[in-house]
């Protein structure tokens, strides 16, 4: 079962999210029907937005994480929250190459170097909160630590990985956020990220069958690990059809008449979960009307 972790170290100097993530990302996998390289590529996006939208303070904030290169992947999407639930979707599910030398999927390649890293918090307020920076690796991990130590100035290491089997199935799939508190000692964060570099790879860890929590308090030895809470993160898409009905609407009265004066059905199929909506011209019809009650109201 999936599990996240909330944690401490070297008496709160180090703050901790680790996260387990096989069952979520296979569900994407599933979902989304991608091919190897884009499974990698996804589930480093869903473990990754999952660990930065954990720390949101309220429930119905919103985190959007999204990546963009040149690469064949055409950008990726994630959206998260402090309840855990996290989806997203690929620009091109079928992106495959060659893999590395090394043996490992090529991520990188398939996002591209030429691009941006973007995150978007919505916390309620007039406008969302928008920070981006250049794509640094491509591979996630150093992307999303590059993009905490520029625009939050909170230095960070990030591990992240999945490790597709032979059937194109999900082996293992994780994800650990190290983040150093004010006032930390620079020797401490210079030790951590020596044992974070000298790390046997997580996914294979995880396949191994080491729980989470024995991987940290390896990663972490002699520094005082702290388990504060540990909660079950999922896919979830929070579509409907009223949110759809929304999105037509919002194209506007002129668009929704030459739709309507088509005399077709529209089907509209969401991005994060592949649900299909559809609207009967007799649909349309309704919503054309009463977009035009209530701009008319206005």
């Amino acid at each position: 079962m999936d599990e996240l972790i909330r944690a401490t170290a070297q008496e709160g100097m180090i703050r901790i999210l680790a996260a387990d993530t096989k069952t979520l990302v296979e569900e994407a996998r599933k979902i989304h029907d991608t091919a190897p390289t884009g499974s990698a590529l996804l589930g480093r996006m869903l473990t990754g937005g999952l660990l930065m939208g954990s720390v949101l303070k309220n429930a119905k904030d919103r985190l959007t994480l999204q990546i963009k290169g040149d690469g064949p992947a055409q950008g990726c999407l994630v959206t998260s929250g402090r309840n855990l639930a996290v989806k997203g979707y690929l620009g091109n599910p079928s992106v495959d190459l060659p893999k590395k030398e090394n043996g490992k999927l090529d991520v990188s390649g398939a996002v591209g170097k030429e691009g941006r890293l973007t995150v978007i918090m919505d916390m309620g307020l007039k406008e969302p909160y928008v920070s981006s920076v250049p794509i640094f690796t491509g591979e996630i991990a150093e992307d999303i630590a590059y993009y905490y130590t520029v625009s939050e100035q909170t230095p960070s290491a990030v591990i992240l990985g999945v490790l597709v089997d032979v059937n194109h199935t999900i082996k293992a799939s994780g994800g650990i956020l190290l983040q150093m508190m004010p006032g930390h000692d620079p020797m401490l964060a210079d030790l951590l990220t020596y044992r974070v570099e000298e790390m046997r790879p997580l996914t294979s860890l995880l396949a191994e069958g080491k729980s989470m929590e024995e991987i940290l308090e390896d990663l972490l030895f002699g520094m005082d690990l702290k388990i504060q809470e540990r909660k079950t993160p999922r896919y979830e898409c929070d579509c409907s059809r009223g949110r759809v009905e929304a999105a037509l609407i919002s194209l506007g009265q002129r668009e929704l008449q030459n739709l309507y004066e088509e005399g077709k059905e529209e089907e509209l199929t969401c991005h994060f979960c592949g649900k299909h909506y559809r609207f009967s011209h007799e649909d349309i019809g309704i919503i054309l009307s009463e977009s035009a009650a209530k701009t008319t109201k206005l």
